[in-house]
């Protein structure tokens, strides 16, 4: 009886959903929202998350993976706070809307990010706009009934989008007031010639999540769930509707369903896994030389330096280059090189002209497979010398490689910060940005988040917390049946309340951090590619999407890592030189001492990085 009722709906496309990247919101992860997407007969859906694209690349994966249409989208807050939504409907859109979101957080407000709208009308080209939720302008004119004034609001849409890309949005969750406000909605098209578009406004996919975007309300207003009811929404009907229920929801206005998909296929010509069209930043050669050839030059002025006449480091390095060239990585490698010499330029002026700055030591260090690449050790990417240890290369570069190399720098603390600065100025804040990160729900946070809002005591909280062993938030049960204190307590409802929920929200983000290190640099503006925001630290910026969805972007990530132990090590040689123990060059110290063996193998290896501890 189901299977029929969804063979017989019309077609319908979710045009407005929220999930856990709506920040302490939505209420349900992307592929959770997707599975029951599938489940329900979908054929596509938008993602509109609030203010930002976090999780629009890990959606477009879900969807395209299980066979549905994804629409890139987000949910923006005004200058007057009054929300809209935008669609995604060509590469230029998508632009657009990056350069929206990017100018709402480093023009509005980093915390509460709004948009100006003379900056929105500026970016309006390749976007759909739906009028929003009943916090967007046009329908909170409705509820005051300035009908005037909400006309001349479309009026203005109209004008700034264009008459075929701007939709009256019409949202029936049977709460109070849906019913009326979408007639007057819909009278008000009439009269601007304006079309109307049925959305849902989901928070969650499924009916029984309710209680955790509940608990997500209370949570981001620091308050409990008895404390929020006018903040909470007014009933649980914001799940993914079947497509026949919305069709009875708005069965006085069939168009509004219709143009779901009127909208759906206008959007079907951008796809987020595809047409990002990310390339790295080119090399400057001189005019006379490809990238090939400065590669080239630069290695073999570094191998005669190096290893003089040595035919074996001259074959490795023809095999090297060979295997760079099939895979067009030269400009690649030139850009390591060219940030090591940025990185040198660092190092000297925070050495000045003591003892460190007269050894030249290298700024940094390549760790994991670069060290075994003769090329990587010629342009300074790594001290350790591949021939002399006999490395294999082909963990490196090999014949069927898809993906860059992986090259991990490690730099002293103080070298590290200021060469971020020092990219920046090279690059522009425009084409280069930290990569971001999110921290998820654990079984700590999500006892302190959730037992607050559900108005559990506070000391029985922060105790169980102290004593939970670190483990995922959906294992909480097991944590308390192992805590005698807390094993009666299994079968109280609040207790249960708090285990449910903890295992609803394991893995859910709960705000924006920085990566350690990874920065994304890009020949075209970044903003263009994904949402920029200004990071916790001043002069810092991340782009929205964690290693893993730059990764799905092809985006190239270079790991500036800091590493205290390197700034000892500078400090070591200083104190060697101070002593009159002459100059030491890191590259070339012997790694086969006995006198060093002697003292790992007896343990005698406090201070020393890797090695002090037996793990």
């Amino acid at each position: 009886m189901v299977r029929a009722a969804l063979l017989s709906a019309p077609p319908y496309t979710e045009l407005h959903l929220h999930s856990a990247w709506s920040f302490l919101d939505g209420a349900s992860l992307p592929s959770e929202i997707v599975e029951q997407a599938v489940a329900l007969g979908y054929r596509g859906l938008a993602l509109t998350d609030h203010n930002g694209l976090y999780g629009a690349m890990e959606f477009a994966r879900a969807a395209q993976n299980a066979g549905l249409q994804a629409i890139t989208g987000a949910e923006l807050t005004l200058e007057d706070d009054s929300h809209i939504t935008l669609l995604v409907e060509s590469a230029e859109g998508y632009a657009n809307l990056s350069r929206l979101i990017t100018s709402a957080y480093c023009d509005g407000d980093r915390l509460n990010p709004w948009l100006a709208l003379d900056t929105l009308q500026r970016h309006t080209a390749g976007l759909i706009l739906l009028t929003g939720c009943r916090a967007g302008q046009v329908a909170r004119l409705v509820d005051a009934r300035r009908l005037d004034d909400a006309l001349a609001a479309l009026e203005r849409w109209r004008a700034w989008f264009g008459p075929e890309n701007v939709f009256v949005e019409l949202q029936q969750n049977l709460v109070y007031g849906d019913t009326q406000r979408i007639a007057a909605l819909a009278e008000l098209a009439r009269r601007a010639g304006l079309p109307c578009v049925a959305t849902g406004n989901v928070h969650y996919h499924v009916r029984e999540r309710h209680r955790l975007q509940d608990v997500l309300v209370a949570v981001r207003h620091r308050t409990t769930l008895d404390a929020s009811h006018t903040l909470r929404r007014a009933n649980s009907e914001f799940f993914l509707q079947p497509p026949a229920v919305m069709a009875r929801r708005f069965r006085r206005y069939p168009e509004a369903i219709h143009n779901t998909q009127v909208i759906a296929e206008r959007c079907a010509g951008f796809n987020l896994t595809r047409d990002l069209n990310y390339t790295f930043p080119s090399y400057p050669s001189p005019p006379e030389e490809t990238e090939d050839d400065t590669l080239r030059r630069i290695t073999y002025e570094r191998l005669e330096l190096r290893y003089g006449d040595n035919p074996k480091a001259r074959a490795r390095l023809e095999e090297e280059l060979a295997l760079i060239r099939k895979h067009k990585l030269s400009g690649f490698f030139l850009v390591y090189h060219d940030i090591m010499q940025l990185a040198t330029e660092v190092a000297r002026e925070i050495r000045g002209e003591g003892a460190r700055s007269a050894y030249d030591l290298p700024p940094g260090r390549g760790r994991g497979s670069s060290v075994s690449s003769i090329v990587c050790y010629l342009v300074g990417l790594s001290h350790i010398d591949p021939l002399l240890y006999n490395f294999y290369i082909g963990r490196f570069l090999n014949d069927e490689m898809s993906s860059v190399p992986d090259i991990d720098l490690d730099f002293p603390r103080d070298i590290r910060e200021k060469l971020i600065e020092r990219v920046y100025e090279k690059y522009g804040h425009e084409h280069a940005a930290l990569v971001c990160a999110f921290p998820t729900y654990h079984i700590r946070s999500a006892i302190r988040d959730i037992g607050k809002a559900l108005g559990l005591p506070l000391p029985d909280l922060d105790r169980l917390a102290k004593l939970s062993e670190r483990a995922r938030a959906g294992e909480l049960a097991r944590e308390m049946e192992r805590l005698p204190e807390f094993r009666d307590r299994l079968d109280a409802p609040l207790w249960k309340d708090l285990i449910s929920l903890a295992e609803q929200i394991a893995g859910f983000p709960r705000h924006v951090s920085q990566h350690s290190g990874g920065m994304v640099i890009s020949s075209r503006p970044l903003v263009d590619l994904v949402p920029v925001q200004p990071a916790a630290m001043e002069g810092r910026f991340v782009c929205q999407w964690d290693k893993d969805s730059c990764d799905d972007a092809g985006f190239i990530k270079i790991d500036f890592l800091a590493l205290g132990m390197l700034s000892l090590v500078e400090e070591c040689l200083e104190l060697i030189a101070e002593q009159g123990k002459g100059t030491l060059d890191l590259s070339r110290i012997p790694h086969d001492d006995p006198a060093v063996y002697r003292m790992i193998a007896e343990g005698d290896t406090i201070g020393v990085f890797q090695v002090e501890s037996r793990a």
